[in-house]
C-alpha cells in the first residue's frame, strides 16, 4: 500500500465570496500550496530544485470538478497522489469535507530544464515520489 500525502486546508473568510462559499482561485491556491508542501516533504522544494538541480516542474494543465461547495470555517482534507510518467508527473487531488468529496482534479507538471525543454524525471526525484504513487 502506498503512503498518502494529506493536509488540512481550513477555509478562511478571506477565501470566500459574499455568500461564504470558497472562491475558485482560492481553491487553486490551496492546491498549489498542497503541492508545495508535498515537494518540501519529499526533499525537493519547488523553490530549490531549479537552483540546486537545474530543472523544474512547470504546470502545463489543470482541471477540477466540484461536487459540493466549501465554506468559511470548513476543514477540507486534501489528498495528493502523484502519477509518474517518463517526463511528467500528474498530481491527482481529492478534497473531502466531512468525509464526502467536495472536489477532485489534477495538475499536470512537466519536468523541464530552462533552455533545453522537457527531460526525463531524475531517478532521485522519482524515488522520492514513488512511495506516494498508486500501486
Amino acid at each position: 500500500m502506498s503512503e498518502r500525502f494529506e493536509r488540512v486546508w481550513t477555509v478562511r473568510f478571506s477565501d470566500t465570496d459574499p455568500f461564504g462559499i470558497a472562491h475558485y482561485p482560492r481553491i487553486v491556491d490551496a492546491l498549489h500550496e498542497t503541492s508545495d508542501m508535498f515537494m518540501q516533504e519529499i526533499g525537493f522544494p519547488f523553490w530549490e530544485i531549479t537552483e540546486e538541480h537545474g530543472y523544474g516542474l512547470p504546470l502545463v494543465e489543470m482541471n477540477f470538478e466540484f461536487e459540493r461547495s466549501v465554506e468559511a470555517g470548513d476543514d477540507v482534507r486534501v489528498t495528493l497522489t502523484p502519477d509518474l510518467g517518463t517526463r511528467s508527473v500528474r498530481f491527482e487531488y481529492v478534497a473531502r469535507r466531512d468525509g464526502e468529496v467536495a472536489f477532485s482534479g489534477f495538475e499536470q507538471r512537466v519536468c523541464a530544464e530552462r533552455e533545453a525543454g522537457s527531460r526525463e524525471i531524475p531517478d532521485d526525484l522519482r524515488a522520492a515520489m514513488a512511495p506516494y504513487a498508486e500501486e
